[in-house]
């Protein structure tokens, strides 16, 4: 089993910046493939960014393209995302989550091939 943990998230005004951690206990993730997804009221979760497990691969949505920048640090069993350029539609409750299986690039977009998922951590941005 894994046990994630997410913090970071705060209340920030547009072009503002945070950086979410997600921390994981009970397993190294240094095998595990993870990924951020979002989740804004009335809407579903959808996919943000994921990483390989040794770092050396990364997927964006379109939408945090250039502004978003997830990375990880084994060493710590901690995934982090780096959120610059904020804007109020990227208000909503990010979750991190983790993978242990590979696959196509697609595949890390679906929230149901992900084996573990976090608790969330609200990001809330003022206009």
């Amino acid at each position: 089993q894994v046990q994630l943990v997410e913090s970071g998230g705060g209340l920030v005004q547009a072009g503002g910046s945070l950086r979410l951690s997600c921390a994981a206990s009970g397993r190294t993730i240094s095998s595990y493939h993870m990924g951020w997804f979002r989740q804004a009221p009335g809407k579903e979760r959808e996919f943000v960014a994921r990483i390989s497990g040794g770092g050396g691969s990364t997927d964006y949505a379109d939408s945090v393209k250039g502004r978003f920048t997830i990375s990880r640090d084994n060493a710590k069993n901690t995934v982090y995302l780096q959120m610059n350029s904020l804007k109020p539609e990227d208000t909503a409750v990010y979750y991190c989550a983790a993978r242990r299986s590979g696959g196509a690039p697609w595949t890390f977009t679906i929230t149901g091939n992900y084996d573990y998922w976090g608790q969330g951590t609200q990001v809330t941005v003022s206009s």
